[in-house]
Formats: structure tokens, sequence, C-alpha cells
């Protein structure tokens, strides 16, 4: 029997990198237009604020169980799959007129999220440990870089009151071109396990998800002390408690309770929460920043078109020149250092919009820092995470890790609304000029608590020594070389 042909690295990592653009772009392209669908579609903004949650729980719910899908089946159709139903998603966004349909589409382009773990996992299996390193820190830094794209798609599309449908034409394209790229390079390979998905353990975690997401992204409309939050955060507790308790007697689990509390799981994570936070709180500031009048008494009075192009693509060009850099400087220095160098860019990208910001110049620099440090970031991520786990579960940990970024992109755009919103003056209807700062001041927390988790883990890393293990992989690079002995999404043989 003949073995499957080779791959083509950069190829692969094209067609990858492409998927998991199409997921950050679809993600960010509904955020300048959320007043736009409101104003067209006849609905309230807090209705149309569903249009960011129905995506943001459907992934939530979505994400492990496409892993796990993606072990029994092979990556190669669930990641075929997943595309075509976020085409599918996105074509009902193209033509429909009601938001209910729009939130149906919005559910499909969810199962996008699933598109990142299996990506890694296709890159581990695919290529030789030379070549990981970077593959992996490239496709995983085109989640930011796609997140400025769509904001700058949706500014180009809908300025002067354009159509809010016109940014998903762009992220239809972008689908189907992903789509062809997948058919065409992704490798036929033969599924890594056997079993059924726990879809009772799949049922229970979504419930969960969406109780604890809910009043997250819900919470400026509902009200902070309101029964539904306050219910909601009850029942998130009871119900993600009950799922622990559920996977422990699980001889399948769709997770491994473990690894959720693993010391070397919660560096990555608690880095992609605390990015997540910081890359929503970059692009909302900035955007509502340069577009508020100057008669405010700050603001620059740019139209969406000019916000985006002027103030946030240098960042997404950025972004795209140092995906390929990042990755190197992860494979020369190690993810830690690395993490740690982007989290400083962060904090003076923050730095410089809290105390600096009277120039359009400096608010230019502040996102290029800001974008720096989400790039850098994510581009160390896979790393650790491939790292601190069993060969067996890399992929359900890259999942975890992806809906940890979600929840803290949520938490990120929740907080700043919130900020902005409770500091309206109403001698001009405006935000204070003190609450940007507030804001500015959150993401710099934000990236403070990143080069905390960094250094934290330096410290356990040395603490463990050379010749201690992370896992059961002696190292990285063994980790690597033997991607025929694990169940790459799921982790479970």
């Amino acid at each position: 029997m003949s073995s499957p042909a080779p791959t083509r690295p950069a190829l692969l990592v094209l067609a990858l990198s492409l998927g998991v653009t199409t997921l950050s772009l679809l993600q960010s392209l509904v955020v300048p237009v959320l007043g736009p669908i409101g104003e067209q579609l006849g609905v309230s903004t807090a209705a149309a604020g569903w249009v960011l949650t129905a995506n943001l729980l459907a992934a939530a719910v979505l994400t492990p169980v496409l892993g796990r899908l993606g072990d029994t089946h092979g990556e190669r159709p669930v990641i075929l799959g997943i595309l075509a139903a976020v085409a599918l998603g996105t074509l009902l966004a193209v033509v429909t007129r009601s938001l209910p349909l729009l939130l149906v589409a919005r559910v499909l382009q969810g199962a996008s999220y699933g598109l990142f773990p299996l990506s890694i996992s296709v890159l581990r299996r695919e290529l030789p440990p030379g070549r990981l390193s970077v593959a992996m820190s490239v496709v995983s830094s085109t989640l930011g870089v796609g997140g400025v794209v769509g904001l700058v798609a949706a500014g180009l599309l809908t300025g002067d009151g354009g159509d809010y449908r016109r940014p998903f034409w762009i992220g239809l394209g972008v689908t189907l071109v992903s789509l062809v790229l997948a058919a065409v390079l992704l490798p036929r390979r033969p599924a890594t396990a056997t079993g059924r998905v726990d879809w009772a353990g799949a049922a229970v975690l979504g419930v969960g998800l969406v109780l604890l997401l809910l009043p997250v992204s819900q919470g400026n409309a509902w009200g902070w002390t309101s029964p539904g939050t306050l219910g909601c955060a009850a029942g998130a507790a009871v119900v993600l408690t009950g799922w622990v308790l559920l996977q422990r007697r699980r001889a399948q689990p769709l997770v491994r309770p473990a690894l959720l509390t693993d010391p070397r799981m919660l560096v990555p994570n608690l880095a992609g929460l605390t990015t997540g936070v910081g890359l929503f709180v970059s692009f909302l500031v900035v955007m509502q920043y340069v577009q508020t009048p100057p008669e405010a008494g700050y603001g620059f009075g740019a139209g969406v078109l000019e916000a985006a192009v002027v103030y946030l693509l240098p960042g997404g060009v950025v972004g795209i020149l140092l995906a390929p850099v990042a990755g190197t400087i992860v494979d020369r220095l190690g993810a830690l250092p690395t993490l740690l160098a982007g989290a400083a860019a962060g904090i003076a990208g923050f730095a410089v919009f809290a105390v600096a910001r009277a120039e359009p110049w400096l608010v230019v620099t502040a996102g290029l820092l800001a974008q720096v440090w989400v790039t850098v970031v994510y581009a160390a991520l896979p790393t650790l995470v491939v790292q601190a786990v069993r060969r067996s579960e890399t992929g359900v940990a890259n999942a975890v890790n992806s809906i940890a970024r979600a929840v803290g992109q949520a938490v990120g755009s929740t907080l700043t609304v919130a900020l902005l919103g409770a500091a309206v003056d109403p001698a001009t209807g405006f935000p204070r000029a003190s609450a940007f700062t507030a804001v500015a001041l959150l993401g710099a927390a934000s990236a403070v608590a990143v080069a905390l988790v960094s250094v934290v883990g330096m410290v356990q890393a040395r603490r463990r020594g050379p010749g201690e293990p992370d896992g059961d992989a002696a190292d990285v690079e063994r980790a690597t070389a033997c991607a025929g002995e694990w169940s790459p999404v799921s982790g479970i043989r």
C-alpha cells in the first residue's frame, strides 16, 4: 500500500491560515455595524447586540464537539464541513433582512472557532519538528490579523451609511476560497481515534457555557444585579460543576477535567483570556475615540472608513509582517520569553493611549503596539500548549485555549461598553475623556496580567529544571516528532 503523498508545508500553512483568518474576520466585522444593524432592521441596540452574543455562544458549545469529531472522522472532513456551514451562514447573512435569521447565520458562523484547534492538529501531524513552531505561530497570529481585517472591511464597505450586509460579502469570499484551498491541499488521513462523542457531556458543557457567557455579554443591557444576570451566573456555577463530575465518571470524556487545572495549562489559558480582553479593548476604544467629534473636548471626528483605514489598518499590516518573525522568535528564544516581550508591547501601547492621545499619530502608535502584543502572544500560545500537555491531548487543549480567548474577548467588549456608557456627559452626549483613560488602564492591566503569568511560568519551568519534562513528552522536539502516536483533537485514543 503506497504512503500518502507528502504535504507542501508552505501551501498547507497558507490554507490553514486563511481558514483561521475567516474565523476572526467574521467575528470582528460586525462590531462597527451593530448600530446600522439595529437601525436597518428596526430593532433596539440591545437586540442587535445578540449578533455578537449568538456567535460567541455557538463557538463555546461547538468547539470541543468539533474537536472530538476531528478525532473520530479525521480533520479534513470536519474542516470542510465547518467551512461549508460557515459559507452557508454567511450567505444567509448577506441575503436576510430578518434579525432571527441573522442570528441563525451567526450561529452557523460560530462553527468557525473549531478551525483553529483542528488546524494545529493538522500541522503537528504533517510538518517536521523544525518547521512546526513557526507554522503554528503563523496560523495562530492570523487570529489577531483577521480581526483587524474585519474591522477595516466593515469601515470600507459601510462608510457613509452603507448597507450593513456588505462586509459579509468579504467574509463569504474568504470562506469560499478557504473551502477550495482546504479541499485541494488538506491531506487525506485516517481517523486517529475510535469511540463516540460524549454527547451528554457536550450538552451539559454547552448549557453551562451559555449560562456563563450570557450575563458576560448581556450584563450591560440586563443590569449587573438583575435577577437574570445573577440567575445565569449561579446556574453556570451549578451546571459546570456538574459537568466536571460527569466527565470524571466517563471512560471517554469530552475534556479531561484535570486538564483545566493543570498549572502548565493555566499559563496559556490565562494568557489567552487576558489577551482576548485586551484585543477587543484596543479595537473598541480606538474606534470610539477617533470617531468622537472634537467638540466633545477630544477625538478627531473620523468616519467609520477613516477610523478603520487610518487607525486600525496599520496594525493589521504590522501583524501580517510580524507573524512569521514571531514564530522564529518563539522557536529561538522560547514561548514564555516571547510572551513576556509581547506583553511589554501591550503595556506600552495602552500607556501611550492613556497619557498621550492628543495627536492622531500617537493613537496609531498605541494601536500598533497593541497589535504587536496580540500577534506575538497568539504566536506563542500553541507552543505553550504543546509543551504543557501529553501528546494525546494536544488538540483538546488548543480547543480549551480557544474558548478562553473567546471568553476574554466577550469580557473585553462588555467592560469597554460598560465603562464608556457609564461616563456619558449629558452636555455632549459622548463619554467623558476620563472614561477612555479608564478603558486604557483596563487594557494595560490585561497586558500586565500576561506579563505576570509569563514570569510565573518561567519560574515554574526553572524549578522543574531541564531534566523534568512537561506532560509525558520528553521535550518539544520529541513530542512533535511523534505525529502518528496521538489523537490530535480531543485527545482520546
